[in-house]
């Protein structure tokens, strides 16, 4: 004799990650955007190259397995109103589970940007941010 399985709880359920492009499209539509307003505005400023409004759909709803190429990440930044590097670091976290950090506070003279992978803690990063500093204090000091 078998038993039914019980029902899921759905209070128990974890919702799946959005990744971050995903994330970024989802705010231009949740800003008053349609998908084929993001259809119009996508073209690629360099080669004038178009993508679909169908990409944005597959991106919110089903991402693909590959990330978009430099062409298709133009036209991705040319139609959220985004710069291309904002669109690139979200291409790389969402498929590479990259991030990159930028730690401000250095003057206009000197900018540093910390690449580092997905899930390090807050006490590593705190811990490279001091190191950083303290390295440039050294150098100001020679």
């Amino acid at each position: 004799m078998t038993a039914a399985a019980p029902a899921p709880d759905p209070g128990t359920a974890q919702p799946s990650p959005v990744g971050a492009l995903s994330q970024l499209v989802q705010e231009a539509l949740d800003k008053g955007s349609s998908l084929r307003d993001l259809g119009k505005r996508a073209v690629d400023p360099a080669t004038n190259t178009r993508i679909s409004w169908q990409y944005f759909q597959k991106l919110v709803k089903n991402p693909p397995a590959a990330a978009p190429n430099p062409i298709q990440i133009g036209a991705i930044a040319a139609a959220l109103g985004k710069s291309e590097e904002r669109v690139k670091a979200a291409v790389a976290e969402q498929w590479l589970d990259y991030r990159a950090t930028e730690l401000a506070g250095y003057g206009g003279t000197v900018r540093i940007i910390l690449g580092h992978l997905g899930g390090m803690s807050e006490a590593e990063q705190r811990r490279w941010l001091a190191m950083i500093e303290a390295d440039e204090r050294a150098r100001r000091e020679e």
